[in-house]
């Protein structure tokens, strides 16, 4: 997806991890994926560029979307999509 598509995204639920450090904000996703709608899509706030690769992993063997990542301000906006 292009910066303006990942902009304009409809986030129905969002993780803040900024300041943990790896594993810390895959595991918050991973807990928090419950609440996420099927089709919804999720966004994982983290500081550490290390999550963006954990997230694409996880994301493939879930079987979710992965969307593509955002650099904003010293912290990555991580977006997928939770597949049904």
């Amino acid at each position: 997806m292009t910066t303006d598509e990942l902009k304009g995204l409809e986030v129905a639920s969002e993780v803040d991890a900024r300041g943990t450090a790896c594993p810390g904000p895959l595991l918050e996703a991973k807990r928090a994926i419950a609440d996420c709608p099927a089709d919804g899509v999720m966004c994982v706030l983290s500081s550490d560029e290390g999550t963006i690769i954990d997230i694409q992993r996880w994301s493939k063997k879930m079987k979710y979307e992965y969307l593509g990542d955002l650099e904003d301000d010293g912290f990555w906006r991580i977006f997928f999509r939770k597949t049904s």
